[in-house]
C-alpha cells in the first residue's frame, strides 16, 4: 500500500520513483563500503561498526591511520606556505609529537611566549590526598571536594570530565547540596545545549558548570564568570576506541609516544579556558593524583606556561 504524507494524501508516481532511487542509492553505498572494508580493507585505514543506543541504528566507519599523506597531498604541496598556529601544539616545549602525526618531516618552528603573566594569573593546585582515579572511594572524594571548593567560590567554576558518565554520576551528586547553598548547576546534555549552557554561565553569577568533550576547547569566558577550572581526571584516550586502538600499534611504546602526548595537548586546551583575559585571575584544580604520583605527570605540568604550582590537601584548597 503507498505510504501516505504527513496530510493525508498519497504520495505521485513521480515522488515514489524518487524515494525508491534514494533508497537504491544508500544500499549500493552500503554494498560498496561493506565490500571496502570486508573483502578489499585499505592497510591505512581503520574500520569499525559504530551502534547507537537510541534508535538502534548501525553504522560503518572509516578513518585513515595515519593523515600525514592526505594532508600533504590535499593541503601542504598544494600551497607555498603553510602557517600551522596555535596555542597547544608543543609537548613539553616540542613540536614531535604533532609533528610525526601531520606528517611534518621538514619545516621552520617558533614557540612564542604568552602575552599573559601565568605565574600571576594562575595558581594549579594539586590535591595530595585524593585517591586515584578507578579506586575505592575516588568518585566520592571527587564529589565532595567538588561541593567544598564550589561552595568556598560561590560558583564561578568550571568542571571538565572525560566522560558523560563521570558527568552524569557527579552532576547527581553536587547539585542537591550546591543548590541548597544558592548555587546553580548546570550539566552538559543534561541542561540544554552547549550554547545555552554557556549564555547561562556567563549571566548568572554564582553558577557551576559541568562540561565534557566540547567544554575542553573553543569556549571563551572572560572576568569574574569563571575564577576556577577543575580538571577531574587527566584526559586520556579511551584504550578500546577503534582508531586510538589501531593507531597505537603503530609505536613501540604506544602509552608514553602516543597516549600521553595526546592527552597532554588535550589537557593543555582545558587549561587554556581560564585565562583569557590579561586581567583575568584564577586557580586550577587537577583533581588527578596521578598527574604527582606517576612519572609521566612531570610531562603535564612541563607542558604548561610558567605558573604557580602548589600542593596540599584537598581542606586546604583555595577558592
Amino acid at each position: 500500500m503507498p505510504r501516505q504524507s504527513e496530510n493525508g494524501d498519497v504520495p505521485s508516481y513521480a515522488d515514489l520513483l524518487i524515494e525508491l532511487r534514494n533508497h537504491c542509492t544508500t544500499v549500493h553505498k552500503v554494498r560498496t563500503d561493506s565490500n571496502a572494508a570486508i573483502t578489499n580493507p585499505d592497510e591505512g585505514a581503520v574500520y569499525w561498526l559504530e551502534a547507537r543506543v537510541k534508535g538502534g541504528d548501525v553504522a560503518l566507519k572509516c578513518a585513515p591511520l595515519h593523515v600525514g599523506d592526505l594532508l600533504d597531498r590535499y593541503l601542504f604541496s598544494a600551497k607555498r606556505t603553510v602557517v600551522l598556529t596555535s596555542a597547544t601544539l608543543s609537548t613539553e616545549n616540542d613540536f614531535s609529537y604533532v609533528c610525526e602525526r601531520l606528517g611534518l618531516h621538514s619545516g621552520e618552528e617558533l614557540q612564542l611566549s604568552s602575552p599573559f603573566d601565568y605565574e600571576k594569573a594562575a595558581m594549579v593546585y594539586l590535591p595530595t590526598d585524593m585517591p586515584e582515579p578507578g579506586t575505592p572511594g575516588y568518585q566520592r572524594h571527587l564529589e565532595q571536594t567538588i561541593i567544598e571548593l564550589c561552595k568556598a567560590s560561590r560558583g564561578r567554576a568550571l568542571v571538565l570530565f572525560t566522560s558523560h558518565s563521570a558527568l552524569r554520576a557527579t552532576y547527581r551528586a553536587v547539585q542537591r547540596p550546591l543548590e541548597d547553598a544558592g548555587i546553580m548547576v548546570l550539566g552538559h546534555n543534561i541542561d540544554g545545549s552547549r550554547r545555552q549552557l554557556l549564555e547561562r554561565f556567563k549571566n548568572n553569577p554564582n553558577t557551576v558548570l559541568l562540561g565534557t568533550s566540547s567544554f575542553w576547547e573553543g569556549i571563551d569566558v572572560v572576568g569574574d564568570a569563571l575564577s576556577v577550572l577543575v580538571i577531574a581526571k587527566l584526559p586520556f584516550a579511551v584504550p578500546t576506541d577503534p582508531v586510538f586502538a589501531a593507531r597505537s600499534e603503530g609505536f613501540e611504546d604506544a602509552f608514553l609516544q602516543y597516549s600521553v602526548p595526546q592527552a597532554i595537548l588535550k589537557f593543555k586546551q582545558g587549561f587554556g579556558r581560564l585565562i583569557r583575559s590579561g586581567s583575568d585571575r584564577g586557580v586550577v584544580a587537577v583533581l588527578d593524583r596521578r598527574i604527582s604520583s606517576k612519572r609521566y605527570g612531570q610531562a603535564f605540568l612541563n607542558s604548561l606556561p610558567e605558573c604557580t604550582i602548589k600542593r596540599g590537601p584537598t581542606t586546604n584548597m583555595p577558592g
